[in-house]
């Protein structure tokens, strides 16, 4: 039987992810992740990619909003506003809309990553489309995730992949927000309707990996690992495949030990 294993939200893009019990699905993704980017001067979003330090941020739920820490620094509680002053950034190739958290969390941020960068929250009147080569509805809708709604991944296949490393990785490594367990290593490559619950997604793309991978997620240290091993057997099309990217077809409750139905298969 197919389960729910792990549900995982990261509340700022690029930095520490938490681990729930229960999620609630919004069109957008689980609540709560990756609704806050960092940004450098010119607005543009700023990840692990380029500041593997980011991993090191960990963020966590406080009576007054996020609580984030880091190594070396005194924590900083942040409570998002979605009013105020309105201001463009880009994430991808997209430009999105949205408001800016102020002076002191830039500055802590600053302190943290060496550069200077600012925290912002995604303006509650814009809507960040998802690329319509794999939209299943016009206005189906992302956070600031790369760009689809959440990302499956299976357990089973992160056991084989670690049975060719000479050092086992963990699956935060990948950044998952749903993890599956009781499926075959790799079946993840034929799900196409997925129930979880009673939450329909369909997944509408492979995620192809990135050097996010080979950095720690709890030391920041960047290698070639797992991406290197990965490049010999998952190469698939033009990227390194590990999970499905989502769009969510309903809103609802996934749980933690929900039963997972395969609905459809890909031909």
């Amino acid at each position: 039987m197919l389960t729910v294993s792990g549900l995982y939200i990261y509340p700022i893009k690029g930095c520490r992810g938490i681990s729930l019990s229960d999620a609630v699905v919004e069109d957008i993704g689980l609540a709560h992740d990756r609704r806050m980017l960092v940004v450098d001067n010119d607005g543009t979003f700023l990840s692990q990619r380029e500041v593997p330090s980011m991993a090191l941020i960990e963020v966590v739920v406080h009576a007054d909003g996020w609580l984030l820490s880091a190594p070396n620094v005194p924590s900083i509680v942040v409570t998002p506003t979605t009013t105020g002053p309105l201001r463009l950034v880009t994430i991808w190739r997209d430009t999105s809309m949205v408001v800016d958290q102020g002076d002191a969390v830039a500055t802590w941020l600053r302190t943290l990553l060496g550069q200077p960068c600012r925290l912002v929250v995604m303006a509650p009147s814009y809507r960040r489309l998802v690329s319509p080569d794999f939209a299943l509805k016009a206005d189906d809708a992302v956070s600031f995730a790369d760009g689809y709604a959440s990302l499956i991944t299976n357990a089973h296949s992160l056991d084989d992949l670690n049975t060719k490393l000479t050092t086992p990785v963990s699956m935060n490594r990948f950044r998952p927000n749903i993890v599956v367990s009781g499926a075959p290593a790799w079946d993840e490559d034929a799900w196409h309707e997925i129930r979880l619950g009673d939450v329909e997604v369909t997944a509408v793309k492979p995620c192809a990996r990135c050097v996010v991978t080979t950095t720690d997620q709890l030391t920041g240290e960047r290698s070639h690992e797992p991406l290197a091993t990965m490049s010999s057997f998952r190469k698939i099309g033009h990227g390194v495949i590990f999970g499905q990217n989502l769009i969510h077809r309903t809103h609802g409750v996934i749980r933690v030990g929900d039963t997972v139905t395969i609905t459809r298969r890909r031909e």
